[in-house]
């Protein structure tokens, strides 16, 4: 078993999902930074928590820390969006 896979055993891990997969807090609270860094999400996008039931979902500040609990889901969209800009 390597590192990686131990660490992921470990069991104060906290089970997430972030842009439908699977991933292991290690901590809370974490930043928005830091659960993007979790979850490969770029620094130019967005991380959304997605609020059961009929409230708005959160947007995470990247240096606000936030409550992770078991379960959470979150999900990344773009920051800014430019319909019709040439790549």
């Amino acid at each position: 078993m390597t590192n990686n896979a131990s660490a992921d055993n470990h069991p104060d891990r906290i089970p997430v999902v972030i842009d439908g997969r699977p991933y292991k807090a290690p901590t809370t609270p974490m930043t928005g930074a830091e659960l993007k860094t979790l979850g490969g999400v770029a620094a130019d996008y967005d991380l959304w928590f997605e609020t059961p039931g009929p409230a708005d979902d959160q947007k995470l500040g990247d240096a606000v820390p936030f409550p992770v609990r078991q379960g959470n889901h979150f999900y990344s969209a773009q920051r800014a969006i430019n319909p019709g800009a040439s790549r």
